[in-house]
């Protein structure tokens, strides 16, 4: 699956969390902030009286107290959602219990902020506001969100920082116990829950930049217009590939593949230049190998792509295949049966050679010649469609066809046939025919980095267009295009090794 790049992975991951991260905020909100929540904290809880030294308050003499201590305790409504006298769920007349356990409180006053004086009313003995023991009986005050006000209470009998806790219940909500760095600062209202999937989804979107910024190659701008991609038959099967995941990704470019060989969709893109240069701002041609010094063209590298001599499925030559001494001879006709290549193998040795060639325009036969054969196919052309081979005595069967497959199928038809093709097409075909090793070298389609090493029969893949592709167009937008991760894929899955993530393997 192609789509499936680190890249999308994280791009989906990301757009699925931006949406569930507002819903799940959206709910939470619903479900906790918004219920009634009443906080208390404390913000003193410290030893005096006795003539006892005391780091806060120094020397603070409470006569006939033992174990003296002042507590400050914070209340507040810290939730979204006003509390009123009526929602305290107490069946007394009070509202909630401050309880000091192991000390008994001998007094207790009462502080708010300025602006909600107010309260002050509402600390009467009438309304349960008074302290037994151990305990302070708070009344049904109610409390404005953000609203709060303070006990300042003064125990005896226990030691300070001892367990103090606010008793009592809320009708649709809960008291609970908070807590904060300082004395007065405001309760925090971002939960810890809505911080860690607001965390989790800014982790997410810089994941997300940093592979775009990270990346090799600038993601594309589609652009609309008509292109036609002409040239290699051997590189046919990426360029329809790579032109389909482009038009699907970009509505309106109307893009179309008309694969006649290297040098006549090279040659031929040149002349169109020469008539009519805008016409040819519209068409790529690719090429195995160089072909553009002779015209007014700019060739771009595109893929290392490799090749491969395949003989019939009858014409087994072994792990080490042919030398390229072999294939010279071969190629300038002094052998006419196989049983001359292979002494020894009877079933080979009345079987007649038919060399299946390209034409002069192949960029495959082309780099067949410079690479392997040193020269030109010396054996003259003696057959239209490589028909049954010469009787013995004659000179060897050689015929010259337009494209890679139809060499590919001849090879599969015609018993004792050799002929190339491109790494990719001749692996699809399967059983149907043999690749032959050079010296027991060939490239590995699992392991096609191993390329870069000795195997002879490979080049460089080009594009060309008429002078440097215009900012904007179809054209400059396809190259870019090909940089891309998933054409750099395709390219890969079809036999080649893609230049701009390995250049140092397309010198």
């Amino acid at each position: 699956m192609e789509w499936l790049s680190l890249e999308n992975v994280i791009a989906i991951g990301t757009s699925v969390l931006g949406l569930l991260v507002p819903i799940a905020m959206f709910l939470y909100d619903r479900r906790v902030p918004r219920r009634k929540l009443i906080g208390y904290r404390v913000q003193m809880d410290s030893p005096i009286g006795d003539g006892s030294f005391n780091p806060r308050l120094g020397d603070f003499d409470v006569p006939n107290m033992a174990d003296a201590s002042l507590v400050l305790l914070r209340i507040e409504n810290d939730g979204s959602q006003s509390v009123a006298d009526n929602d305290y769920t107490s069946s007394e007349v009070h509202g909630l219990t401050a309880e000091f356990t192991g000390r008994t409180v001998q007094a207790v006053s009462v502080t708010q902020p300025s602006g909600i004086e107010h309260l002050n009313s509402h600390f009467t003995n009438a309304n349960g506001f008074e302290h037994v023991g151990s305990t302070v009986t708070i009344p049904r005050v109610p409390l404005n969100p953000g609203d709060h006000f303070k006990l300042l209470v003064l125990l005896s009998g226990g030691p300070a920082e001892g367990e103090v806790k606010l008793i009592g219940g809320l009708r649709d909500g809960r008291v609970h116990r908070n807590s904060a760095p300082k004395p007065d600062e405001k309760q925090r209202t971002f939960s810890l829950p809505a911080r860690l999937l607001s965390g989790a989804l800014a982790l997410a979107v810089l994941a997300l930049a940093g592979i775009i910024v990270l990346r090799v190659g600038n993601p594309i701008e589609c652009e609309q217009g008509e292109l036609t991609l002409t040239g290699s038959t051997a590189f046919e099967p990426v360029v329809r590939t790579i032109a389909a995941q482009y038009a699907d990704k970009c509505q309106g470019a109307d893009i179309s593949v008309e694969a006649r060989g290297s040098e006549d969709g090279v040659s031929q893109l040149a002349e169109l230049g020469e008539r009519s240069p805008s016409a040819a701002r519209s068409v790529i041609a690719f090429s195995d190998g160089p072909m553009g010094e002779r015209w007014d063209l700019t060739g771009t590298e595109v893929a290392l792509s490799f090749f491969t001599l395949v003989v019939h499925k009858d014409v087994d030559l072994g792990p080490r295949g042919l030398s390229p001494q072999q294939v010279r001879d071969i190629y300038a006709g002094e052998y006419r049966r196989w049983g001359e290549v292979v002494p020894g193998r009877k079933e080979l040795a009345d079987l007649p050679i038919v060399l299946v060639s390209r034409g002069d325009e192949s960029g495959t036969r082309q780099i067949f010649q410079d690479r392997v054969l040193k020269g030109w196919e010396r054996a003259p052309s003696t057959s239209l469609d490589c028909g049954p081979a010469a009787a013995a005595g004659d000179t060897v069967t050689r015929c010259e066809l337009g494209s890679t497959r139809a060499v590919l199928d001849k090879v599969e038809e015609q018993p004792g046939a050799i002929g190339y093709s491109e790494v990719g097409l001749a692996v699809e075909r399967g059983a149907g025919l043999n690749r032959v090793p050079l010296d027991g070298d060939w490239p590995n389609p699992e392991q096609i980095d191993l390329g870069a090493g000795p195997y002879p029969y490979k080049d460089v893949e080009y594009a060309y267009t008429y002078g440097p592709a215009p900012a904007g167009s179809l054209a400059a937008s396809f190259l870019a295009y090909l940089d891309e991760s998933t054409s750099q894929k395709t390219i890969r899955s079809k036999g080649h090794l893609p230049c701009p993530r390995e250049p140092e393997q397309c010198r």
